[in-house]
């Protein structure tokens, strides 16, 4: 009879849950480490900080998907800090789990490209708790407007700067922008539209550079007309004071600046044989998903994993169907004792959501554009929505805010500030 291995799979996003739902665990005994107790949706993310979606619709909680899998795999709640490659465990700031074989799939991080202590001034949304302090930052600044009878003040509480150009900015510039072009007038009268300033500031020349040529010209015009003001080849060089300072000298004002520009790869402290890492911070990996250097024993998938290949020199975009395509093909490794299947991407296309009815999409063979487009966006995040309740509560919000805009989300919770929690680094 076959000794069961423990498999310790490190994150909870696409490629960890993924991976734990398809290995076959009467082979293995599989533990899973995450921070957060729940599986989320970071394609929706934006939604959650611009009060469009409740984050409870897209996130599922670990315990509850791993109650379906028999034999039930393991959940440990615990942020990994530190691996030892040698003694082969890695600990949390909870405990020290040991593994017969390792999967990284801890994701990526902000990248903020060495601009000191930018991270302390401006929002990101990589996270369901990013998203929710982003969108706890624009309703309060919303609400302070609206009761603000100094017209320069109320301007500078809607200055909004989004950087980086690409899903993720165009996405949450696109959904401010339809605050500015049809929520104010009808939820917060006092508040002039015009007072409200968005910019999208993006580095290269163009808007999406994943994307076609057309997918470009189209956001660049849906978010005109969404009123937002569209910055091209324009590099953030730092943001203080609320002044937001570019490479060519010019500087803007700005009391809110969401930053999407970029990610690098989760990192830990290593203790043993140290990983080899390439463009991004990425673990480097062998066609079978192997870390370079450790055999069978580690292996990586998902944002932090790169396999360079003469089609991705820089290895496979980090996007979620790669990571799901990679633990699929990890999990059929591993069930069969075989490294006989190697990690070949199949590109499904790319899409990005401009608002209601406006949406682009690259296909294989296709381009979409406009409500085609939308329809098609709605219905691939939809069906990759974990748990039949949330995919329906996604629908039905979907198409109530087609023809109104719910206030029902729109709440402003504040967490309460005591007792303090050292584990949040409070003091």
């Amino acid at each position: 009879m076959c000794v069961k291995q423990k498999l310790v799979v490190v994150g909870g996003g696409f490629a960890g849950i993924y991976l734990v739902k398809h290995i076959n665990r009467r082979l293995y005994d599989v533990v899973l480490i995450d921070s957060n107790n729940y599986h989320s949706f970071p394609p929706l993310f934006y939604q959650i900080a611009s009060a469009g979606l409740d984050p409870a619709s897209i996130a599922f909680p670990f315990r509850r998907e791993m109650r379906k899998l028999k034999p039930l795999p393991e959940y440990h709640f615990g942020e990994v800090k530190s691996i030892d490659t040698d003694k082969k465990t890695v600990t949390t700031q909870y405990e020290t789990i040991s593994y017969d074989r390792l999967v990284i799939a801890a994701g990526t991080r902000n990248n903020f490209f060495g601009m000191a202590d930018l991270d302390k001034y401006v929002f990101t949304i990589k996270r369901t708790s990013e998203a929710l302090r982003c969108r706890n930052e624009i309703l309060d600044r919303f609400e302070r407007a609206a009761i603000c009878h100094d017209a320069d003040k109320r301007r500078r509480l809607l200055s909004f700067t989004v950087i980086g150009g690409g899903p993720t900015g165009v996405e949450i510039a696109g959904a401010l922008g339809e605050m500015k072009r049809f929520l104010l007038k009808r939820e917060y009268p006092t508040i002039n539209p015009d007072e409200m300033t968005i910019t999208l500031a993006e580095g290269s020349d163009r808007l999406l550079q994943t994307m076609s040529n057309e997918a470009s010209a189209y956001a660049l015009e849906a978010l005109r007309h969404l009123m937002v003001d569209v910055q091209l080849g324009r590099q953030m060089k730092s943001y203080s004071d609320n002044t937001l300072t570019f490479a060519d000298g010019e500087s803007i004002y700005s009391e809110m600046v969401i930053w999407t520009a970029g990610v690098t790869a989760a990192t830990f402290n290593t203790t043993g044989t140290p990983f080899s890492l390439g463009h991004g911070g990425r673990i480097l990996v062998d066609e079978f998903n192997r870390a370079i250097g450790f055999g069978d024993d580690i292996m990586a998938i998902g944002d932090i994993s790169l396999h360079a290949t003469s089609d991705n020199p820089r290895g496979c975009p980090q996007l979620a169907q790669v990571a799901i395509q990679q633990a699929r093909t990890l999990a059929h490794n591993l069930n069969r004792h075989s490294w006989h299947r190697t990690f070949s991407y199949h590109d499904k296309g790319s899409m990005a959501t401009i608002g209601r009815g406006r949406a682009v999409a690259d296909l294989k063979r296709l381009h979409l554009k406009g409500w085609p487009a939308w329809m098609a966006w709605m219905f691939v995040h939809l069906i990759s929505i974990l748990g039949m309740r949330n995919k329906v509560a996604v629908l039905v919000n979907w198409i109530w805010a087609y023809f109104t805009y719910p206030t029902s989300l729109r709440l402003l919770i504040h967490p309460e500030r005591y007792p303090l929690r050292h584990r949040w680094g409070e003091s």
